[in-house]
């Protein structure tokens, strides 16, 4: 009798256990439903993907296979602004901020098109340019198919660009070889034997550099108001300088908008019109839209401007970009920016607390462009690339 009383106190607790899986997955399935903002701008079919992955919610036995399954599910979204706010050892990096090097698809091959400055894939030796034809000592098109969505077998550039970039950023708990083609000759890199290099714990670093240009690099701190006061000593102290470079190439994980205004206030005259939202509210997806302002504030900064951006210019710094390219009176270089769609909001589960963050909203340049479709009027192949283009600016406009 007692073992029959452990017995049913075990199936019970099972049953439980499953019962708490199949509910979050359920309610991680209609919170994307309800709210993801772009769905259907990315044809994303999510009918299909509730039939393809409840069957394995059904099967999940412990918390750590749920985060598994769920950071499975989210590949199928294809974009870096979606993520949970728990991982395991085992997790993949979440990209762009945990990412050193870009990758992308050409001609049916892999290859390098960016490195990420004084971080591991670059002290290692990696160059853009190279073609990468294993990861891990595995063939790239064996280990593409954990990161490709699986609700379609037609996969565009965006979804390819995503799962190459996830593959290649790599997990916690191993460190990367990646195998490129030198010469005809296959080679090996190990980037995570490398210590990351001038790598400043400051919120920013402004100087003066050449022909009297004031220099400030952000370095990924958007989302901490405590910029504000720097970067206004940092305007302040160069305030006398003949143009200005703001450095956005180190800003991967976003920030909040009142940072934003904050730097693009110093810059502005009067009131203007820096990004566009949209937003789909009730079930009935009732469009609201709204322009969002920039006001100036303390000693205006009236002399040319250039922003550099890049693969690691994300969410706000991509908002910022923008911003700048609608006041006028600047000149945005670098290549296409990190993409991540929209305005985020988090949602936590209800029954293993795990929290996850969706873009809830749309986000447009003022001239109706949406914001991870933007490309600099001056656009380059990568950082490199980039610095060629301000130094040539700089040397013409002494």
């Amino acid at each position: 009798m007692k073992l029959l009383t452990i017995l049913i106190l075990f199936i019970s607790t099972f049953v439980f256990g499953q019962t708490n899986f199949q509910k979050d997955f359920s309610e991680f399935w209609t919170d994307v439903k309800d709210n993801h903002a772009y769905l259907e701008i990315q044809g994303i079919d999510w009918d299909k993907v509730k039939e393809i992955y409840r069957p394995m919610a059904d099967t999940i036995q412990n918390r750590d296979e749920f985060i598994k399954l769920l950071e499975t599910i989210i590949n199928e979204l294809h974009n870096g602004h979606i993520s949970l706010n728990t991982n395991l050892n085992s997790s993949n990096k979440i990209i762009p901020s945990g990412s050193d090097i870009f990758v992308q698809r050409k001609d049916n091959g892999y290859f390098i098109t960016d490195i990420r400055k004084n971080y591991p894939s670059e002290l290692s030796g990696l160059k853009p340019g190279l073609q990468v034809v294993k990861f891990n000592e595995e063939k790239i098109d064996s280990i593409l198919p954990n990161f490709l969505p699986k609700f379609t077998s037609f996969y565009n550039d965006d979804m390819y660009e995503y799962a190459l970039n996830m593959m290649f950023a790599g997990t916690h708990d191993k460190k990367r070889v990646i195998t490129v083609l030198e010469k005809g000759v296959e080679k090996d890199y190990f980037p995570d034997e490398f210590k990351m290099s001038n790598q400043s714990l400051n919120l920013l670093e402004f100087k003066t550099i050449k022909s009297n240009t004031g220099y400030i690099k952000i370095n990924n701190s958007l989302f901490d108001n405590d910029l504000i006061l720097a970067f206004d000593a940092a305007i302040d102290s160069l305030h006398n300088t003949s143009r200005l470079i703001i450095d956005l190439t180190e800003t991967p994980s976003g920030g909040n908008s009142a940072v934003a205004r904050a730097i693009m206030g110093r810059f502005v005259e009067k009131e203007m019109p820096y990004q566009k939202h949209e937003a789909f509210e009730t079930k009935y997806k009732i469009k609201r839209s709204w322009i969002e302002y920039v006001s100036p504030r303390e000693s205006i900064y009236s002399k040319e401007v250039i922003i550099m951006v890049g693969h690691w210019t994300g969410s706000m710094g991509e908002g910022i970009a923008i911003g700048f390219d609608a006041i006028g009176s600047t000149k945005v270089i670098g290549t296409k920016m990190a993409g991540l769609l929209g305005a985020i909001e988090g949602f936590k589960l209800p029954q293993t607390n795990i929290g996850f963050q969706i873009p809830t909203e749309r986000l447009y340049h003022i001239n109706g462009t949406p914001r991870e479709g933007y490309r600099p009027k001056h656009i380059e192949d990568n950082i490199y690339k980039t610095w060629e283009k301000v130094n040539e600016l700089i040397n013409v406009n002494k």
